[in-house]
């Protein structure tokens, strides 16, 4: 009988304390708020382990082979493009916050000084790159022939006033590019490690009801697994909303 009640709490030990989600994520701000609510998700028997990853590509094939339960760095619009070029089944799920895309320059401290033929610099990846012109043509700066294209390249510009010279980079490198750049266009998870407040530095700032709201994704199915809820309501929480609106400086806005 001993035998039989030891064996049981065991089991009912290992039961509480069996959930494992290993997590890709952004630095920041993904991996920051993974890490807030890692104590309590382990108060309800989930084990979160988070992977730092600094790059849009690796998430998304880890996660297809299996080495990563979920990830947590990408909208969907970023996700539907990644996913049909590479034939890859990935669900995205659970909004959690936006990073407004910032206008910044360190040689001009207003738009209408830039001048004519400067240069730009922007993402490279389909979706940001599109994000970009699609919030240039918002500001009257340049025209695009669809502004409701989400994919939209330098070639679907018809309309560009100032002869802007619109150079594409990895959207990591886009800080560094501040240096040399007449002006340069920076996600907000890489804006904020590089030492910029996108409140107080950004020339302007895309508007915070964007589409595109970084969110979960997984596997299909896995979506709906116990574990995986348990981490969508703990980052939908109070708790992080109001981290978000204490620590971004409006580089982060929850989307929620």
């Amino acid at each position: 009988m001993k035998k039989i009640l030891l064996l049981l709490a065991l089991t009912l030990s290992l039961a509480t304390f069996a959930g494992k989600l290993k997590v890709g994520a952004s630095p920041v701000p993904h991996a920051e708020l993974l890490n807030l609510v890692k104590d309590d998700l382990k108060a309800q028997g989930v084990d979160l382990e988070v992977i730092e990853i600094n790059d849009y590509v690796t998430p998304n094939l880890l996660l297809a082979d299996g080495s990563l339960d979920l990830n947590y760095f990408q909208s969907q619009p970023y996700l539907d493009k990644f996913a049909e070029e590479r034939k890859l089944n990935l669900v995205g799920f659970g909004k959690i916050h936006v990073e407004p895309l910032g206008f910044y320059s360190k040689k001009f401290k207003k738009v209408e000084d830039i001048p004519e033929g400067a240069t730009i610099t922007i993402p490279n990846d389909p979706t940001n790159e599109g994000r970009a012109l699609i919030l240039f043509h918002s500001k009257g700066l340049i025209k695009l022939k669809d502004p409701t294209n989400l994919y939209a390249t330098e070639f679907d510009i018809v309309e560009n006033p100032k002869k802007f010279v619109f150079k594409t980079l990895e959207a990591a490198q886009l800080p560094r590019a501040l240096d040399d750049a007449d002006a340069t266009i920076i996600n907000g998870n890489y804006a904020i490690p590089a030492g910029l407040k996108p409140d107080r530095d950004a020339l302007f700032l895309e508007d915070k009801d964007s589409p595109y709201a970084n969110l979960l994704t997984s596997r299909p199915g896995d979506e709906n697994k116990e574990d995986v809820l348990k981490l969508v309501k703990a980052l939908q929480s109070e708790k992080v909303r109001k981290y978000i609106l204490d620590n971004y400086n409006g580089g982060v806005v929850p989307a929620f």
